[in-house]
Protein backbone atom coordinates (compact mmCIF):
# COMPACT_ATOMS: atom_id res chain seq x y z
CA UNK A 1 0.00 0.00 0.00
CA UNK A 2 1.67 3.70 -1.25
CA UNK A 3 -0.52 5.77 1.38
CA UNK A 4 -0.57 5.10 5.04
CA UNK A 5 -3.34 6.57 6.58
CA UNK A 6 -5.80 4.88 9.29
CA UNK A 7 -8.15 7.68 8.01
CA UNK A 8 -8.61 6.57 4.36
CA UNK A 9 -10.23 3.43 3.36
CA UNK A 10 -8.44 0.83 1.47
CA UNK A 11 -10.19 2.07 -1.90
CA UNK A 12 -9.49 6.05 -1.15
CA UNK A 13 -5.77 5.25 -0.15
CA UNK A 14 -5.61 3.36 -3.88
CA UNK A 15 -7.22 6.76 -5.39
CA UNK A 16 -4.84 8.55 -3.33
CA UNK A 17 -1.77 6.88 -4.73
CA UNK A 18 -2.76 6.58 -7.99
CA UNK A 19 -3.61 10.59 -8.47
CA UNK A 20 -1.46 12.43 -6.41
CA UNK A 21 1.52 10.45 -6.16
CA UNK A 22 4.62 11.27 -7.95
CA UNK A 23 7.54 9.15 -6.45
CA UNK A 24 11.17 9.39 -8.03
CA UNK A 25 12.63 5.71 -8.64
CA UNK A 26 15.17 6.12 -5.66
CA UNK A 27 12.34 7.12 -2.71
CA UNK A 28 10.22 3.61 -4.38
CA UNK A 29 13.65 1.79 -3.82
CA UNK A 30 13.91 2.75 -0.36
CA UNK A 31 10.28 2.20 0.68
CA UNK A 32 10.30 -0.86 -0.42
CA UNK A 33 13.66 -1.67 0.96
CA UNK A 34 12.39 0.00 4.31
CA UNK A 35 9.06 -2.06 4.21
CA UNK A 36 11.16 -5.82 5.13
CA UNK A 37 12.01 -3.78 8.28
CA UNK A 38 10.26 -5.12 11.48
CA UNK A 39 9.00 -1.42 12.27
CA UNK A 40 8.98 -0.11 8.76
CA UNK A 41 5.81 1.67 9.98
CA UNK A 42 7.67 4.97 11.00
CA UNK A 43 8.29 5.09 7.75
CA UNK A 44 6.12 8.00 6.20
CA UNK A 45 4.28 7.87 3.49
CA UNK A 46 4.92 9.02 -0.27
CA UNK A 47 1.87 11.07 -0.27
CA UNK A 48 3.33 12.93 2.79
CA UNK A 49 6.36 13.00 1.11
CA UNK A 50 5.41 14.69 -1.64
CA UNK A 51 3.82 17.09 0.59
CA UNK A 52 6.57 18.23 2.40
CA UNK A 53 8.76 18.77 -1.15
CA UNK A 54 5.67 21.02 -2.45
CA UNK A 55 5.68 23.02 0.98
CA UNK A 56 9.42 23.54 1.10
CA UNK A 57 9.37 24.76 -2.47
CA UNK A 58 6.48 27.53 -1.74
CA UNK A 59 8.43 28.55 0.89
CA UNK A 60 11.35 29.03 -0.87
CA UNK A 61 13.14 26.93 1.64
CA UNK A 62 16.96 26.59 1.66
CA UNK A 63 17.79 25.48 5.27
CA UNK A 64 16.03 22.32 6.64
CA UNK A 65 15.97 20.78 10.16
CA UNK A 66 15.05 17.10 10.75
CA UNK A 67 14.54 15.39 13.96
CA UNK A 68 14.05 11.69 13.23
CA UNK A 69 15.73 10.31 9.98
CA UNK A 70 14.95 6.56 10.18
CA UNK A 71 15.99 5.23 6.58
CA UNK A 72 15.89 8.85 4.96
CA UNK A 73 12.11 9.09 3.43
CA UNK A 74 11.51 12.54 4.43
CA UNK A 75 14.92 13.96 4.29
CA UNK A 76 15.11 12.67 0.78
CA UNK A 77 12.06 13.81 -0.25
CA UNK A 78 13.13 17.75 1.29
CA UNK A 79 16.68 17.00 -0.08
CA UNK A 80 15.21 16.65 -3.43
CA UNK A 81 12.94 19.80 -3.67
CA UNK A 82 15.65 21.86 -1.83
CA UNK A 83 17.59 24.34 -4.61
CA UNK A 84 21.46 23.22 -5.43
CA UNK A 85 22.73 25.47 -2.24
CA UNK A 86 20.33 23.74 0.01
CA UNK A 87 21.21 22.78 3.15
CA UNK A 88 19.48 20.04 5.56
CA UNK A 89 20.49 19.20 9.31
CA UNK A 90 19.36 15.86 10.15
CA UNK A 91 19.41 14.66 13.95
CA UNK A 92 19.10 10.73 14.51
CA UNK A 93 20.87 7.78 17.25
CA UNK A 94 20.93 5.30 14.81
CA UNK A 95 23.87 4.18 13.14
CA UNK A 96 21.48 0.86 11.35
CA UNK A 97 18.97 2.83 9.85
CA UNK A 98 20.46 6.10 9.07
CA UNK A 99 22.74 4.09 7.30
CA UNK A 100 19.79 3.04 4.65
CA UNK A 101 19.48 6.77 5.00
CA UNK A 102 23.18 7.54 3.44
CA UNK A 103 22.56 4.70 0.69
CA UNK A 104 19.55 6.52 -0.61
CA UNK A 105 21.12 10.15 -0.10
CA UNK A 106 24.00 9.06 -2.66
CA UNK A 107 21.79 7.45 -4.57
CA UNK A 108 19.46 10.51 -4.99
CA UNK A 109 22.14 12.65 -5.54
CA UNK A 110 21.41 15.06 -2.53
CA UNK A 111 23.93 13.74 0.01
CA UNK A 112 26.06 16.86 -0.30
CA UNK A 113 23.30 18.38 0.94
CA UNK A 114 22.52 16.74 3.80
CA UNK A 115 24.94 16.34 7.77
CA UNK A 116 23.86 14.05 9.60
CA UNK A 117 24.51 14.63 13.78
CA UNK A 118 24.18 11.02 15.22
CA UNK A 119 23.77 11.86 18.76
CA UNK A 120 20.52 12.83 21.26
CA UNK A 121 18.82 15.55 19.53
CA UNK A 122 18.25 17.35 22.35
CA UNK A 123 21.68 17.70 22.41
CA UNK A 124 21.87 18.77 18.46
CA UNK A 125 19.43 21.17 19.32
CA UNK A 126 21.11 22.76 21.75
CA UNK A 127 24.28 23.09 20.39
CA UNK A 128 22.82 24.85 17.28
CA UNK A 129 21.28 27.04 19.63
CA UNK A 130 24.71 27.69 21.34
CA UNK A 131 26.81 28.05 17.75
CA UNK A 132 23.88 31.30 16.68
CA UNK A 133 21.61 29.44 14.88
CA UNK A 134 18.58 30.47 16.16
CA UNK A 135 16.47 32.03 13.75
CA UNK A 136 18.65 30.52 10.65
CA UNK A 137 16.32 27.05 9.24
CA UNK A 138 13.20 27.87 7.24
CA UNK A 139 11.84 24.28 7.64
CA UNK A 140 11.36 21.75 9.91
CA UNK A 141 10.47 18.06 11.06
CA UNK A 142 9.67 16.35 13.99
CA UNK A 143 9.56 12.26 13.54
CA UNK A 144 11.30 11.00 16.48
CA UNK A 145 10.57 9.43 20.27
CA UNK A 146 7.41 10.73 21.47
CA UNK A 147 8.72 11.31 25.31
CA UNK A 148 10.78 13.75 23.73
CA UNK A 149 8.53 15.92 21.64
CA UNK A 150 7.56 18.73 24.07
CA UNK A 151 11.07 19.35 24.67
CA UNK A 152 11.77 19.08 20.70
CA UNK A 153 9.29 21.40 19.69
CA UNK A 154 10.66 23.84 22.18
CA UNK A 155 14.32 23.97 20.27
CA UNK A 156 13.32 24.02 17.02
CA UNK A 157 10.70 26.69 17.54
CA UNK A 158 13.87 28.59 18.31
CA UNK A 159 15.41 27.64 15.46
CA UNK A 160 12.97 28.43 12.75
CA UNK A 161 12.88 31.85 11.33
CA UNK A 162 9.88 34.38 11.46
CA UNK A 163 7.33 32.81 8.88
CA UNK A 164 9.10 29.08 8.86
CA UNK A 165 7.27 26.11 8.88
CA UNK A 166 7.26 23.49 11.27
CA UNK A 167 6.01 19.73 10.65
CA UNK A 168 5.02 17.41 13.58
CA UNK A 169 4.08 13.61 12.88
CA UNK A 170 2.30 10.96 14.34
CA UNK A 171 -0.04 13.77 16.10
CA UNK A 172 -2.99 11.68 15.84
CA UNK A 173 -1.41 8.55 17.02
CA UNK A 174 -4.21 6.50 15.38
CA UNK A 175 -6.64 7.96 16.68
CA UNK A 176 -5.62 7.45 20.48
CA UNK A 177 -5.17 11.34 21.46
CA UNK A 178 -8.80 11.32 21.09
CA UNK A 179 -9.63 8.22 23.49
CA UNK A 180 -9.86 9.71 27.22
CA UNK A 181 -9.59 5.84 28.15
CA UNK A 182 -6.21 5.78 26.37
CA UNK A 183 -3.76 7.10 28.96
CA UNK A 184 -0.44 5.28 28.40
CA UNK A 185 2.83 7.78 28.60
CA UNK A 186 2.99 8.64 24.69
CA UNK A 187 -0.38 9.15 24.26
CA UNK A 188 -0.67 11.37 27.27
CA UNK A 189 2.66 13.56 25.88
CA UNK A 190 1.11 14.11 22.22
CA UNK A 191 -2.05 15.17 24.01
CA UNK A 192 -0.77 17.60 25.89
CA UNK A 193 1.60 18.53 23.09
CA UNK A 194 -1.23 19.52 20.68
CA UNK A 195 -2.91 21.34 23.50
CA UNK A 196 -0.04 23.13 24.03
CA UNK A 197 0.59 23.92 20.51
CA UNK A 198 -2.90 25.09 20.29
CA UNK A 199 -2.60 28.07 22.58
CA UNK A 200 1.00 28.73 21.73
CA UNK A 201 0.75 32.77 20.76
CA UNK A 202 4.27 31.95 18.59
CA UNK A 203 2.49 29.96 15.64
CA UNK A 204 -0.53 29.15 13.38
CA UNK A 205 -0.84 25.72 13.54
CA UNK A 206 -3.54 23.72 11.65
CA UNK A 207 -3.46 19.42 11.15
CA UNK A 208 -3.70 17.49 7.95
CA UNK A 209 -4.90 14.68 7.68
CA UNK A 210 -2.48 12.71 6.14
CA UNK A 211 -0.64 9.65 7.27
CA UNK A 212 -0.85 9.48 11.61
CA UNK A 213 -1.73 13.10 11.42
CA UNK A 214 0.70 15.87 10.55
CA UNK A 215 0.34 19.02 12.24
CA UNK A 216 1.63 22.57 10.46
CA UNK A 217 2.63 25.29 12.59
CA UNK A 218 4.11 28.47 11.33
CA UNK A 219 6.21 30.57 13.39
CA UNK A 220 4.87 34.12 13.30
Amino acid sequence: MLVKSFLLPDNLKHYVAANWVHEPEALTRLREETSALTNAGMQIGPDQGVLMGILAKLIGAKRYLEVGVFTGYSSTSVALALPDDGVVVACDVSEEFTSMARRYWAEAGVADKITLHLAPATETLDRLIAEGHVGGFDMAFIDADKPNYPNYYERVIQLLRPNGVLLIDNVLWSGKVADPAVTDEDTKILRALNAAIHNDNRVEACLIPIGDGLTIARKK
